[in-house]
């Protein structure tokens, strides 16, 4: 095992295969194409992992992304962010290598594709069922049907369907909001669906968050599942009754470097560069970064919502502690946080180790 002496971020393979498993079943037992996200841990061992269930096509977020995973083998990948085109000369080397799919949102840049592509590729039109960032509103239609008329100006242009990501899960204060916002996607996809498929025979629908994906039911009309956070899952997730707190795949060890009695605080080297911008409330109101585990009597120990990590400097984590747990927890111990927000803090490391002791990479940054 290689000995932790600075933040380092844990990943429990067993947990992870779980996991994927989980979702795979899920999605065959709905018929569903499983296109997992590959942005949560964006690293070419672990997609490996997804490779023992079968899957062969994946998402991921940027172009460079692409790359790194067509250079890794994954032969058939769904860009799943809104083209950017000053990008499309990179994108024309990729759609000559892979089967690769774009998203589309906009005119201008239907129009900067349709002049420029000169390999085949698969197109999506991006659909906002909700969320609010980006997409088409599904009643647009005579938006989405002059992006379409500029499609059929070049024959490399295959327009595949409809995507949305249903990110309004992530905030929802309930179970059955995830429910109610999932449903009403279904229903906007569909009635696309309906419109279209008699002049697009094939077309697709295809959805992609982590908390629909996990629990709803009903996915009736869609082909393509797209989740990314379920292999790791984090706190947000297990806040939304998505996951139990042993489906957490990940955990921050971080080394203790000073404690400060009169205030009940235990500085950490781990800060804002290795940690999640995002919080969640704990039992009395407080924002926090992350749940703390801690050893004690060579045991370890979840703490109650009390204990957790309050502050994020730069380098530093200031963790918030009852008396009776601040005795336990040395100068020079190791605590483990579990993470708010897990793709981010993934993407912040740029590196992992599994409890089997091996040291994962992820791609490049640049």
């Amino acid at each position: 095992m290689i000995e932790i002496t600075r933040p380092t971020l844990i990943v429990d393979k067993e947990v992870c295969l779980q996991n994927i498993e989980r979702m795979v079943l899920k999605a065959k037992k709905y018929k569903l194409r499983l296109r997992p996200h590959f942005k949560t841990h964006q690293a070419a061992k672990i997609g490996e992992w997804f490779r023992i269930f079968g899957i062969s096509q994946i998402t991921v977020s940027s172009v460079q992304m692409a790359e790194y995973f067509a250079s890794n083998g994954w032969p058939d990948i769904t860009l799943a962010f809104p083209l950017n085109m000053l990008e499309l000369e990179r994108i024309n080397r990729l759609a000559a290598n892979i089967k690769l799919n774009v998203l589309l949102e906009n005119k201008e840049a239907a129009e900067a594709l349709a002049n420029k592509a000169s390999g085949k590729m698969g197109v999506f039109i991006k659909i906002d069922t909700g969320y609010n960032r980006t997409g088409i509103p599904a009643g647009r239609t005579g938006l989405i049907d002059s992006i379409l008329d500029i499609l059929k100006s070049n024959s490399k242009l295959r327009f595949k369907g409809f995507l949305t990501h249903t990110g309004h899960t992530y905030t929802a204060r309930s179970t059955n909001e995830i429910f109610s916002s999932h449903f009403d996607a279904l229903l906007k996809l569909k009635k696309l669906k309906n419109n279209y498929q008699n002049q697009y025979p094939g077309l697709e629908l295809s959805m992609g968050d982590t908390p629909s994906a996990s629990i709803c039911g009903n996915f009736n009309g869609i082909d393509e599942l797209r989740p990314g956070n379920f292999i790791f899952y984090d706190l947000m997730q297990l806040s939304l009754g998505v996951c139990e707190m042993e489906n957490i795949a990940v955990r921050m060890v971080c080394p203790v470097v000073a404690k400060h009695v009169s205030r009940n605080e235990i500085v950490i080297y781990g800060g804002a560069v290795h940690f999640s911008k995002d919080t969640l409330q704990n039992t009395d109101g407080k924002e926090l970064y992350g749940r703390v585990i801690v050893n004690i009597d060579d045991e370890k120990r979840l703490l109650d919502t009390k204990n957790y990590l309050s502050k994020l400097s730069q380098e530093h984590g200031i963790l918030k502690v009852t008396p009776g747990n601040f005795k336990h927890i040395a100068i020079g111990d190791l605590v483990e946080i579990i993470p708010v927000h897990s793709c981010l803090t993934a993407n912040l490391m740029g590196h992992m180790l599994t409890t089997e002791g091996e040291l994962i990479t992820m791609m490049p940054k640049y």
